[in-house]
């Protein structure tokens, strides 16, 4: 048995898919007559990326990586590793990077230069949840489903130590 105890329920799942149709449609008018490549980081992102997904009407890649810079904690080492690369060429593209959190903003600062580098025509961060309190780096997401508060946030995708991402809503953490 852990000690872990769930707060109650932040975001409902009808929330959440509402703001999924918000976002994609916006998306959809943001680039009107392009073709995107929607990058899902691995795996907090995934219920996330393909709800919105759903809602966007544009000629559309996806690709996933893994990168990270937490492990089994629950603040930030400041350290980026990808654990897997992109299989899609973005050169010449635009690319949206789907996010569960934005929480330090460090990884995804790291990213948008790394897929700069490899050529991107622009890089977009999409990300379900912001959680501007705790930020390092100064970077602001494109598309935002909800702020949050500074608390360990778990649900729909986003987890402790691999647990609680089949939660069909965002709730947090509380430790005893």
């Amino acid at each position: 048995m852990h000690n872990d105890t769930i707060g109650t329920v932040m975001i409902t799942e009808e929330q959440i898919l509402a703001k999924a149709d918000e976002i994609g449609k916006k998306i959809t008018e943001d680039f009107a007559g392009e073709e995107i490549v929607m990058v899902g980081i691995l795996r907090g992102a995934v219920l996330w990326m393909a709800d919105l997904m759903k809602h966007v009407n544009l000629d559309m890649t996806i690709d996933f990586m893994a990168v990270s810079s937490y492990g089994a904690a629950t603040k930030s080492s400041g350290i980026v590793k990808i654990n897997k690369d992109l299989d899609t060429d973005i050169e010449g593209k635009s690319v949206i990077i789907v996010e569960d959190i934005v929480d330090s903003g460090v990884t995804l600062n790291y990213l948008m230069g790394y897929f700069e580098s490899r050529g991107a025509k622009n890089v977009k961060i999409c990300a379900l949840l912001d959680k501007p309190e705790g930020r390092r780096v100064d970077l602001v997401a494109d598309y935002v489903g909800f702020v949050v508060d500074d608390r360990f946030i778990v649900g729909y995708g986003l987890d402790y130590d691999q647990r609680y991402r089949n939660l069909p809503y965002i709730t947090w953490l509380e430790s005893n």
